[in-house]
């Protein structure tokens, strides 16, 4: 503390500068290029090193040697200069080293609004509750920054320029909060991409069986669901998402019809039961998937998009999610799709590629021949293999090692273990190698309920594929290999969950339950905002004007709303502008007045002249004519600097004697004659 009191006042602000910079940028070091996150590290402690030595700036030519440097690394790490990330990444190396030549105000004032931009740059990668609290701090240290430039000289505390930073956010709260609830709602110019099957739970559009040695789970939420009436058990919550039906050896694939569209299976979906009401919110995932529990039978109401179901029971969007969005459905558990009898359709989904797996053929081969199975079914068939999972010694691990070419030989033979990818993969291609037609679901399984809000989270790592295979007279029916090996996957008991860091671990070893309820709570706060904030959408828009007596509200309703809101906040600005004006100094505006006018007669002044001295230059230029103006700028100094009246910082209220007398200078100003 000692030390920070001694540094000049360029130091000390240099180094509160870096630590906002600092603080700004933190949250982007998990998704900058590591030599761009390394490298503002170095650049701001070096900065701060020359800051508290009061050491000579780097000379211009290493700064444009480093910045071509990090262009070209830049151009390298993303393919291009242009787009979100590389643009984010040229965004913190240009005021990283901006800082290097932080040399005049000027230059502080180019890093105080690439600061900003920086700070809105977060926003792109994540709209949390969390984040939008940190950025908040970055704000009001960067605003205490630019107001603590604007001080004058001296070493004016930091203490007062962010209680002046704080005041100013205040007065613009009530703007921006109207800004937030009027201004049109518009799509993001940006998405979040996600392709989470290269090596973290989650989901993609295609699987590439057994190339994952481990799999990290992503503990992060993908969706929260409100069920209406009761929820279904949890091991019946699949939430359907890409089906996978063409299988090259090695990758699996969305279906690639080789039939003519004619003998393109219809959905042909039949439901049944009690139907089951809902409502989800879906995190950005930049598909056009939405996630539904088995099965729907109606389009979902999602606002701003069109949805359509395909043959496969999969919903899409005609644009991808790049937004939070929330979408009301209803399922139904007792369903059936699919053809109840053969067709030649059903020959796409037993086709297998040749050459690969032989050992799972044969062991289809050996099935075949048994006298138990020569003339079974498919339903006969399906339990035999899991039976031969659930006895036969296999196991659920999330590090199975990487998989050779004939991923099913070696499972089904070797390793006897893996995730939910093998066990699904392994389990369809015996299927099919048994001529019975099967294919691949992705989507999520499970989820738990978050007892403060009642909403119930499913997070990535609660994805999972399971396999659909066809039965005559039923069409296609559910089945889950993987329950087979491990039924707590998919069941209450034996949920995913990552491993917690060190703080985490010694915090819920020390109260388990305070630790679940902990996590709990942020996450339903967490919901809450994105449920009321976030998820503030144009639909929400247009019904808040329906609720203040809009019939059928509109664009146009919208924007003079917003007109005549920002009309009435320019005239209470307007209005506690000339309010605060009027707090001035009723003493220092007299004089002004009288400095004026004394201008226009020909004698100059500035703010420093005291009244003695411009009455000294009446009487110099005006001789005795001038004398009453003299005697009132004497009485007007004497006013001020008698010592018998408070000072000139009381206000009106503390100091009755300075109003009154004040009013008697101003009448007697009002009065004079002044010399022609």
């Amino acid at each position: 503390m000692a030390t920070w009191r001694s540094l000049p006042r360029d130091g000390r602000d240099t180094l509160f500068l870096l630590a906002v910079i600092g603080w700004v940028l933190l949250p982007q070091a998990d998704r900058l290029p590591l030599w761009c996150s390394l490298g503002a590290g170095a650049v701001l402690l070096w900065r701060g090193w020359l800051a508290l030595d009061a050491r000579a700036l780097p000379r211009k030519r290493w700064l444009v040697l480093l910045l071509m440097l990090t262009l070209g690394a830049t151009y390298v790490s993303h393919g291009t200069l242009l787009g979100r990330d590389a643009g984010v990444t040229l965004l913190v190396v240009l005021i990283t080293l901006k800082t290097l030549e932080l040399r005049a105000r000027r230059d502080a004032f180019v890093i105080f609004f690439l600061g900003f931009f920086c700070m809105l740059s977060n926003f792109f990668y994540s709209q949390s509750l969390l984040t939008a609290v940190s950025m908040v701090i970055g704000l009001l240290g960067l605003l205490t920054a630019l107001v603590n430039a604007h001080m004058p000289v001296g070493k004016p505390p930091l203490v007062q320029a962010a209680r002046t930073a704080g005041s100013m956010a205040l007065l613009g709260a009530p703007i921006m909060v109207v800004l937030f609830v009027l201004f049109p709602r518009m799509a993001p110019l940006w998405g979040v991409p996600s392709d989470a099957m290269t090596g973290r739970s989650g989901l993609s559009a295609s699987m590439e069986v057994g190339s994952i040695a481990t799999l990290a789970l992503d503990d992060s939420v993908a969706m929260r669901i409100k069920f209406e009436g009761e929820t279904p058990p949890q091991r019946e919550l699949y939430l359907r998402g890409p089906v996978l039906s063409s299988f090259d050896g090695r990758q699996w694939l969305p279906l690639r019809a080789s039939l003519p569209e004619r003998y393109a299976l219809p959905a042909d979906l039949q439901v049944s039961g009690q139907p089951v009401p809902y409502e989800v919110t879906l995190q950005p995932t930049n598909r056009p998937w939405l996630f539904l529990l088995e099965a729907a039978a109606q389009s979902p109401v999602l606002p701003g998009y069109r949805t359509v179901m395909q043959d496969d029971l999969q919903w899409l969007t005609n644009r991808p999610i790049t937004d939070l969005v929330r979408y009301k459905a209803v399922s139904y558990p007792n369903f059936s799709h699919g053809p109840a009898q053969q067709v030649l359709g059903l020959q796409e989904f037993v086709d297998l590629p040749p050459g690969f797996n032989p050992r799972t053929l044969a062991l289809a081969a050996e099935l075949r021949r048994d006298p138990r199975y020569a003339q079974a079914g498919a339903a006969t068939l399906v339990q035999a293999a899991l039976d031969r999972l659930r006895l036969g010694g296999y196991s659920y691990t999330l590090e199975p090692g990487v998989y050779g070419r004939d991923t099913a030989d070696e499972f089904w033979f070797d390793r006897k273990e893996g995730f939910c990818e093998h066990i699904a993969s392994s389990f369809v291609i015996l299927m099919r190698a048994l001529d019975i037609p099967a294919r691949l679901v992705t989507g999520y399984q499970g989820g738990e309920m978050n007892a403060v809000d009642g909403f119930w989270v499913v997070r990535q790592s609660d994805a999972h594929a399971w396999a659909e295979v066809w039965q005559a007279g039923r069409g296609w029916m559910r089945v889950d290999p993987t329950s087979a090996v491990a039924p707590g996957r998919t069941g209450a008991f034996q949920r995913l969950t990552p491993p917690r860091g060190a703080v985490a671990q010694a915090f819920g070893n020390f109260s388990p339950n305070l630790s679940a309820r902990v996590r709990a709570t942020w996450e339903a706060v967490n919901n809450g905002w994105s449920q009321w904030v976030l998820n503030y959408t144009q639909g929400r828009q247009l019904n808040l004007l329906k609720d203040i007596g809009f019939e059928s509200p509109g664009w146009e309703d919208l924007a003079t709303l917003l007109i005549g809101a920002v009309v009435l906040a320019s005239i209470v600005g307007g209005g506690w502008a000339w309010w605060e004006r009027s707090q001035h100094d009723p003493w220092l505006r007299l004089l002004e007045q009288a400095r004026k006018r004394l201008a226009r007669a020909g004698i100059d002044s500035t703010p420093a002249t005291s009244p003695r001295q411009l009455a000294r230059q009446v009487l110099q230029k005006y001789g005795p004519p001038g004398q009453p103006l003299h005697d009132w700028l004497m009485q007007l100094e004497m006013q001020r600097y008698a010592g018998s009246i408070p000072s000139a910082d009381a206000t009106l209220q503390q100091a009755p004697a300075l109003h009154r007398q004040l009013g008697q200078l101003r009448q007697q100003y009002s009065r004079l004659r002044w010399p022609a």
